[in-house]
């Protein structure tokens, strides 16, 4: 069973058209990356697969449910669920140590384990950063945080928004390189994110998105079971 199926998703925000009848399906252990350029839609897009938003019409299945037709909290709960989230802001919380920002996903999920979260960040490279707080913590490293955040949890899916768009390029690669590592041993399913070409490629499958639309769907050869 296809992990996600949009069918005709239209957003619209007052007059503006963010999606214009947009459809994909997305199968399990896929690894895809969504580009294209600022306002062509790629960041609705993402949100509304993630729940995050709902289409103006359209519905989406997402794990066989039909998130649109889910209450606030019904949605909530299942993305707590189904889905880790990494955004290109860190939104670590600053007053709290790397393990505790781990451990607040859990909390909002079932239950905090400190053990859980400590070997969750040393799986990152983190293991001698475990207490610091966000602020001495390097780009890179924030994102490893966010990462062992977003994964602590095992979800199906994970959505990455611009992950790397505030790092360098040898910081990017490390969490490129991080993720592919991952992916590999937990197979879950990712949906990307980016401007970046060099990102867009680590993926196995690329779609490109203009003006609302769908204009490329293509496979890589890299990042998919």
């Amino acid at each position: 069973m296809s992990l996600i199926i949009a069918e005709k998703i239209e957003k619209s925000y007052a007059t503006n058209a963010a999606l214009r009848g947009v459809s994909i399906t997305i199968e399990p252990r896929e690894w895809v990356s969504i580009t294209g350029p600022s306002g062509s839609g790629k960041s609705t897009l993402m949100n509304i697969l993630g729940g995050l938003d709902l289409p103006s019409s359209g519905c989406v299945r997402l794990n066989g449910t039909d998130i649109c037709a889910l209450s606030e909290d019904a949605l909530a709960r299942f993305r707590r669920e189904t889905i880790g989230y990494i955004f290109q802001q860190s939104h670590l919380i600053p007053y709290l140590s790397a393990t505790e920002n781990v451990m607040l996903c859990q909390y909002f999920h079932s239950i905090p384990d400190e053990d859980e979260a400590r070997e969750a960040l040393r799986r990152v490279g983190l293991g001698h950063r475990l207490d610091h707080k966000p602020s001495q913590l390097s780009g890179g490293e924030q994102q490893r945080v966010c990462i062992a955040r977003a994964l602590i949890n095992s979800p199906k899916l994970l959505l990455a928004d611009e992950p790397t768009g505030n790092l360098d390029r040898e910081n990017t690669r490390v969490v490129l390189e991080l993720l592919k590592r991952m992916f590999d041993e937990e197979h879950f399913t990712i949906v990307l994110v980016t401007h970046d070409p060099f990102v867009a490629e680590w993926a196995g499958r690329v779609v490109g998105m203009e003006d609302g639309h769908i204009v490329l769907d293509r496979k890589t050869g890299r990042g998919s079971i």
